[in-house]
């Protein structure tokens, strides 16, 4: 009996607390009249992973996590001694081949030349034989040496053709080079933030493997789940608000970019079992990019919070989720 009170003062508490509780979600989700449906979410962002296109070493890592960078801007360079190496060959090779067609243009002229000489002795000898003053065996002679002197100039041609292919072949190696030397150096794809560095100066990345992670800050998203009531009635291009938990006094404007096609169930990251238990249709709802530039400095990633959509294209916004942004 003496314990019966503080099991009445506990049952109090819990009654008190549970009132509270429920006090607490009215006001922070207040009802949506018809035409609106709302769903928990989690600001989502695009990753862009910087990454190596051949195995090798990282000489040096020039951003550091937090960092701004521009589409096209160096954050991390291999060591490129082997290539560039490779490279100077390569351009050896070019000069080479140059100064074989120089050559080979040369002997051609020459052997043109010889060419003229031999063909004006045949005119001749062909002549003295037509008229009895030179025998057949000379005319033969004469001929045979012409056959020779035009083989001759054929090979010279070919020499020059073959000493082009050779600059051709050598030039390709060269740009082939480059292009690996350029790869050398990563290269942000888009503007965005520095997420992650994974790969330290000195380490050694595989092919293919990440450097640095980006978040595009330009493509900021929440995906929330809707049952199919909702999501049927959705259409591309409507309306949303978001409100984030940590800045619940603004709302901030979206629009309805996808709905999946397919329902599914919903992952363990939304809150309640209830909803999990359910098949729902993934939405995604975007924030747009000038709106984003403005408050580049702000926008992060991975805050939760709530994602309100509208069904009804007739339906008016209550004034708790008119837009508010930061001034």
């Amino acid at each position: 009996m003496r314990w019966k009170p503080v099991y009445l003062i506990l049952a109090a508490i819990l009654v008190i607390a549970g009132g509270g509780y429920y006090y607490w979600l009215e006001t922070k989700t207040p009802a949506l009249p018809a035409g609106f449906a709302m769903s928990n979410g989690r600001i989502e962002a695009e990753r862009i992973d910087v990454s190596a296109k051949m195995a090798g070493r990282i000489s040096e890592v020039l951003v550091s996590e937090g960092d701004w960078v521009k589409a096209g801007e160096t954050v991390a360079r291999m060591d490129s001694a082997e290539i560039d190496a490779q490279l100077r060959a390569a351009e050896a090779a070019v000069l080479q081949a140059q100064q074989q067609k120089i050559q080979a243009e040369a002997l051609s002229r020459q052997r043109l030349s010889e060419e003229q000489y031999v063909q004006s002795e045949f005119d001749r000898t062909a002549k003295l034989a037509a008229n009895g003053h030179a025998t057949q065996e000379q005319l033969d002679t004469v001929r045979n040496s012409l056959t020779t002197a035009q083989a001759a100039v054929a090979s010279a041609a070919a020499g020059i053709d073959l000493a082009s292919a050779t600059i051709a072949a050598a030039n390709a190696s060269v740009e082939q080079l480059k292009s690996v030397q350029s790869d050398m150096e990563l290269k942000a794809p888009h503007d965005g933030r520095v997420q992650y560095i994974l790969i330290k100066s000195g380490e050694i990345v595989a092919a293919g493997g990440t450097v640095v992670t980006l978040t595009d800050l330009t493509d900021i998203y929440m995906t929330i789940f809707l049952p199919a009531a909702d999501a049927g009635r959705l259409s591309i291009g409507a309306q949303a608000r978001l409100i984030l938990d940590p800045i619940p006094e603004y709302v901030i404007p979206a629009t309805v970019t996808f709905v999946a096609s397919t329902a599914q169930f919903t992952p363990k990251s939304v809150e309640t079992s209830d909803e999990r238990e359910q098949l729902m249709f993934r939405v995604k709802l975007s924030i747009s990019p000038e709106l984003l530039a403005k408050y580049q400095q702000q926008a992060k990633a991975g805050v939760a919070g709530i994602g309100y959509v509208r069904v009804n294209d007739s339906a008016q916004w209550p004034e708790t989720l008119q837009v508010k942004l930061p001034q």
